[in-house]
């Protein structure tokens, strides 16, 4: 597998080379390539993967055409491997596939205007499978694993309102837990114990789409989570439970704008939109947010999907630093998907002829250390507060954690988008 070349952006447009060494699992790791050498493979683009929230396991859809089936993914051992899990009749190219924490992998499959669930294991040579039920709905999705890694949930949007269902770890089969007027997509959650779940909303009425909070413990209640401008679609993207920064997308700073901002859970500050993380004719897509960085939102990493004309490759950004890392993809890259350790390595997974099943790793580069008059007061790209980053302390935690969703302050419009 061939290793990350790095190469960074600033934020003026200049891009500067980037000493650091970068390696893939596998190989020793090579030079990093110039700007000019910076061709994403073209192998970047395959079947996506979903891995659980603790990046044990995760589970695509593999094969070609109508022969798809299962593929379960190991990946918290020295070396990833995959695990086939066919049955009788190949998978329709709809289904959609989960893992859980325990090794066994959600199946979501629509017969008719019904939803099926099994859950699917080696036993040996064959598969084992495992019927949950059935859910009758026009239209059904997975949400993303849920933190604990046991359950699973999906949302069944109707003509007026949505379903929010547990669809794996319950006591007997699908279970409906709430629904929310409206019409729902998205899904993060917010909290490391799977009760509160952000949603992408949008009213029966029409108007904007605004991201809200829902308890699930609490039958479904519904808090307002992200309003930046009253008429603006804001969606919330990527949530880190630790420090509690948040990645979101909004039309708020003007017509025609759809940009790429971030903001902190239980912040009095406005939502921000950096420079760096605008590029021009290319769409940026955050997938992957450093865990660990407990109360410090503005350090924490954040692995970007950049998609363009000549096709997609990676960037690394962190809040405080003002510029985004550009990363040439591994070649056979699962798009859209990798996590990052604590200490801040990307792994990204990758599928090629050559290699079925294999990890590439890179080191985030190093913090850019700025002085104190790189921010100047005030100003809206001054590193969030620690602070600010956190909720209110639950009751015999170890350490700080949101426990509820707090809205973000509404920007400051009539004295233009607060920007980095």
């Amino acid at each position: 597998m061939t290793a990350l070349a790095i190469e960074t952006a600033t934020e003026d447009g200049a891009v500067a080379g980037n000493d650091g060494t970068d390696g893939a699992a596998g190989t020793g790791g090579t030079e990093p390539a110039s700007a000019g050498d910076a061709e994403p493979p073209a192998a970047v683009g395959g079947p996506a993967i979903t891995i659980t929230a603790d990046g044990t396991y995760g589970a695509r859809l593999a094969g070609t055409g109508e022969a798809l089936y299962p593929e379960r993914w190991t990946l918290d051992g020295p070396e990833p491997y995959a695990v086939s899990l066919p049955l009788d009749q190949p998978e329709e190219p709809e289904a959609q596939v989960l893992p859980l924490a325990d090794g066994r992998v959600l199946i979501r499959r629509r017969v008719a205007e019904r939803h099926t669930f099994s859950l699917l294991y080696p036993t040996g040579p064959a598969t084992g499978e495992v019927a949950l039920g059935a859910v009758a709905a026009e239209e059904l999705t997975l949400l993303p694993p849920s933190p604990d890694g046991a359950r699973a949930y999906a949302l069944a949007p109707g003509e007026r309102t949505t379903g929010i269902w547990l669809v794996a770890g319950g006591t007997a089969g699908p279970e409906h837990l709430a629904d929310v007027t409206g019409h729902c997509s998205g899904g993060v959650w917010l909290d490391r114990t799977g009760r509160l779940l952000a949603l992408d909303r949008r009213r029966p009425d029409g108007g904007p789409v605004k991201s809200v909070a829902v308890d699930l413990e609490r039958g479904g209640e519904v808090t307002p989570l992200l309003q930046i401008a009253e008429d603006s679609d804001d969606r919330l993207l990527l949530a880190d439970a630790d420090s509690g920064l948040l990645l979101v997308r909004s039309n708020a700073p003007g017509p025609g704008q759809d940009l790429l901002g971030w903001g902190v859970l239980g912040s009095a500050r406005p939502v921000r939109f950096p420079r760096s993380l605008r590029l021009p004719d290319a769409q940026v897509t955050p997938f992957a947010v450093q865990p660990g960085q407990v109360l410090m939102p503005e350090s924490c990493a954040v692995a970007l999907r950049i998609d363009g004309a000549a096709g997609s490759r990676l960037g690394v950004w962190r809040p405080a630093d003002r510029m985004m890392h550009q990363l040439m993809a591994p070649e056979g890259w699962l798009t859209s998907s990798g996590t990052w350790s604590r200490d801040g390595v990307l792994q990204l997974p990758c599928a090629t002829a050559s290699m079925p099943c294999g990890v590439a790793r890179t080191r985030a580069p190093e913090p850019v250390v700025l002085s104190a008059e790189t921010y100047p007061q005030e100003s809206a790209t001054e590193p969030a507060q620690p602070e600010a980053a956190g909720g209110e302390p639950c009751e015999g935690s170890v350490t700080p954690v949101v426990c509820r969703p707090v809205p973000l302050q509404q920007a400051p419009l009539s004295g233009g988008i607060a920007r980095g």
